[in-house]
């Protein structure tokens, strides 16, 4: 029993569990970020978002392999090596003994590990277990997948030992008492923070009986004398300055990648990313605890508080731009009465006539004397998930209709990925049109539209973004920053083979004469919600119904023109990648563009208004529900969504506190499309009463619920939940998952019946 409580004690007041227990007490930040780094590897944070993905199945040139693995051990050792770095700022004074050993910050980070061995442990435990998962993945590439990222947690601690190594003695003889001595005599903060840490170095330490040495044996902790006053002060000197050392070449490092960042071998893994971002923030905190001493959370809420007012008087306004849009002419003015003029009852008739053509040669393709069904085709977005799922649903339903589907389609409109995909085909069928040889059913092209986006993305944002952003290119004549919106718009037009890297006026004579269905994109205007129609061509015929009541001074128009509200801008040069773009503003990681009016209005995802694009589409046949019901034997709504309709209800038992305190916003949040689904049956079933004709509504859906019994489960984090995560970034199975999904016995019904409907003679 004495030999237990002996054992126990021993183990209790050795260092790595007082430093444990240190870290748990006191840098409850750096704690914070390991509790996140758990989180995402583990799928308790952003599991529907892809991020645990990013970690367990990081690509690199398109490619899991060695690499990849190799490059998130490198920074999953320097973010380990930041977090020992500024444990032992801020906590070596703590235990003054380390200042007795050779080597002390090896020591000290030896047994300051256990946190990282956690981590890493369980790091490679999941990755273990997702790739087992797998079915894409063999034994042998997890292996090798593991060796990656293993040598490269290995070969960046190797580096950081050689470097602490020398300059532990080195630089603090030959630099830092040259350089640092006067600095510290005359920044009393600075000194004021290291007397602090000296008199806790002399009345308060830590009871430690044993540590590691480098060789992982157990040492006994020898009596010593403190080191005088300056002794002390050189210590902190030494370490802070390696903490500046180390900073800076990170961020020499990042800016250096910037300049380079439209090479695809210098756009790192998005997890890596955020490694690297995530070792700065520790860093930088880091250094301002050792600043501000037990003053620097009150020095950080002040220098918030500051940067906040600063923000606010627009001193970091930051503008993404739409390229083809010219920024130095005065701004368009938008305000209430540019609406009431943009959507008078004389420009909204210009503009429905202007398009009315489209409609006589859509129905010039068809014999003469004959009704055609009238097919609008409505996408929903969803990132990555849904440009794969709209791109592959179209390929499948107009393969299946020999054509006839994209023939008698006469309107796309929708939101974010979903737009992507159905853009993509449609350039792929008009381009088949004049060269053969495209095969717009290929299997090439579903691999290219499902490239990963996130990680030039996520790149872009580290290295462009928030150090660089100085670099600009040319656009119709104007110059624009190489911002995150360029990198979106230059992943994108490579994965797609610069087919549609066109201005979106391109469009406007193949739509005209009826060659290609009209897209009509509808981002939201983040400033009073209204949507921007963004066509080759004047659509503020969507606006139709307001004619109806001309005696109404305070109609609240859901819409203004984009053509109209930029004639003066080079509206018509807008490039189409950009137009895209705004459509998928997807919150954080693709950034909000700005348009050049008074005042400057912001744009966001169109799936904020519409994320099925079936009120639009009501709209457009609104406007010429007329000639339409006589022209035609009926309309059909093809609905392309990458989320079931009539979803499964969830329970709301067993909620905690937590649950009911936020469940007036979740609420919101969770049942934000189906919001917009009773409001499009609404509209679509009132248009019963104004169309008279047939109205066939079919629903193409990625339900992958469904498809469980032949996929069995997804991964070891998403069980038995087969859908694809929402991101820019999809793994294999979740591609192939997507693929697959169309062969569902409810969308071989939902196909078949569409087939029915479009034989000639309907």
């Amino acid at each position: 029993m004495r030999r237990l409580y002996f054992l126990s004690t021993k183990i209790a007041y050795s260092f790595p569990i007082q430093l444990l227990l240190n870290n748990l007490k006191r840098n409850h930040v750096l704690v914070l970020c390991w509790v996140v780094l758990f989180a995402m590897i583990t799928g308790s944070f952003g599991k529907y978002l892809g991020i645990p993905y990013l970690f367990l199945d990081p690509e690199y040139l398109n490619k899991v392999n060695f690499t990849s693995f190799f490059i998130i051990g490198l920074c999953t050792a320097g973010f380990t090596t930041a977090f020992h770095i500024t444990c032992y700022i801020n906590d070596g004074h703590r235990f003054s003994f380390v200042g007795s050993l050779s080597r002390p910050f090896t020591k000290f980070a030896i047994n300051n590990s256990i946190l990282p061995i956690l981590f890493l442990a369980a790091y490679i435990y999941q990755i273990v277990g997702f790739q087992k998962n797998n079915e894409y993945t063999t034994g042998t590439d997890l292996a090798i997948n593991l060796a990656g990222l293993i040598t490269g947690y290995l070969t960046m601690t190797l580096i950081f030992f050689l470097y602490f190594w020398f300059t532990n003695k080195d630089i603090f003889k030959y630099v830092v008492c040259r350089i640092d001595e006067k600095i510290k005599s005359n920044v009393k903060v600075t000194r004021a923070s290291a007397m602090k840490k000296l008199d806790i170095a002399r009345k308060k330490q830590v009871r430690v009986d044993y540590y590691l040495d480098h060789t992982l044996k157990p040492r006994k902790v020898e009596d010593h004398h403190f080191y005088d006053k300056s002794t002390i002060l050189q210590v902190f000197d030494q370490n802070h300055f390696n903490l500046v050392v180390i900073e800076l070449f990170i961020f020499f490092v990042v800016m250096v990648l910037g300049l380079f960042k439209d090479y695809p071998v210098f756009q790192l893994p998005a997890a890596s990313s955020f490694m690297i971002l995530l070792t700065i923030f520790v860093m930088l905190a880091g250094a301002f605890s050792y600043w501000f001493g037990n003053w620097s959370a009150t020095a950080a809420l002040i220098l918030f508080i500051f940067l906040n007012y600063l923000a606010g008087e627009n001193f970091f306004t930051k503008r993404y731009e739409a390229f083809g849009l010219d920024y130095v002419r005065q701004p368009a003015e938008y305000s209430v009465n540019t609406l009431r003029a943009f959507n008078d009852s004389i420009s909204i008739e210009n503009d429905r006539r202007a398009t009315f053509p489209m409609l006589l040669n859509w129905k010039k393709k068809f014999p003469e004397g004959s009704k055609p069904k009238m097919v609008f085709l409505c996408v929903s977005g969803g990132g990555k998930r849904a440009a794969l799922w709209s791109f592959t649903a179209l390929q499948t339903a107009d393969s299946l209709t020999n054509g006839t589907l994209m023939k008698n389609s006469v309107l796309i409109t929708g939101a974010s990925g979903g737009l992507i995909g159905a853009s993509f085909f449609r350039e792929l069928k008009l381009r088949q049109l004049a060269d053969k040889n495209i095969n717009p059913y290929a299997n090439q092209h579903r691999r290219e539209i499902s490239t990963d986006n996130l990680n030039p993305l996520i790149f872009s944002l580290l290295a462009n973004d928030l150090f660089v952003g100085l670099t600009r290119f040319e656009y119709a004549g104007n110059l624009y920053l190489q911002d995150r919106g360029y990198t979106f718009e230059r992943q994108l037009n490579q994965i797609t083979g610069s087919l549609m890297d066109k201005p979106i006026s391109a469009y406007d004579s193949a739509e005209l004469k009826a060659l290609i269905p009209m897209t009509i994109l509808t981002p939201t205007i983040v400033n009073d919600g209204r949507k921007l129609y963004i066509a080759s061509r004047p659509v503020s015929f969507l606006n139709t119904e307001i004619a109806n009541f001309p005696e109404y001074a305070s109609h609240k128009y859901s819409g203004i023109d984009f053509q109209r509200l930029f004639k003066d801008h080079g509206a018509d040069s807008l490039r189409f990648l950009s137009a895209l773009r705004m459509c998928a503003t997807f919150p954080y990681i693709t950034p909000n563009t700005t348009l050049p009016t008074t005042p400057p209005i912001h744009i966001m995802d169109a799936g904020i208004s519409d994320n099925f694009g079936l009120n639009d589409a009501v709209r457009f046949l609104y406007a010429y529900r007329d000639w339409i019901a006589e022209n035609t034997s009926g309309v059909v709504f093809v609905s392309i969504r990458d989320s079931p309709k009539l979803a499964n209800i969830p329970v709301s038992e067993g909620q905690t506190i937590m649950d009911a305190f936020t469940q007036p916003i979740s609420s919101v949040y969770n049942n934000f499309e189906n919001f917009q689904d009773i409001t499009s049956d609404l509209l679509i079933g009132y248009s019963h009463s104004w169309f008279k004709n047939s109205i066939d509504r079919i629903d193409i859906e990625y339900e992958a619920e469904d498809y469980v019994p032949i996929l069995q489960k997804m991964d070891s984090l998403r069980k038995t939940n087969a859908r694809a995560s929402l991101s820019w970034r999809l793994t294999t199975r979740e591609k192939q998952s997507i693929v697959d999904n169309v062969s569902t016995e409810k969308n071989k019904q939902a196909i078949q019946r569409l087939r029915e409907l479009l034989k000639p003679e309907n």
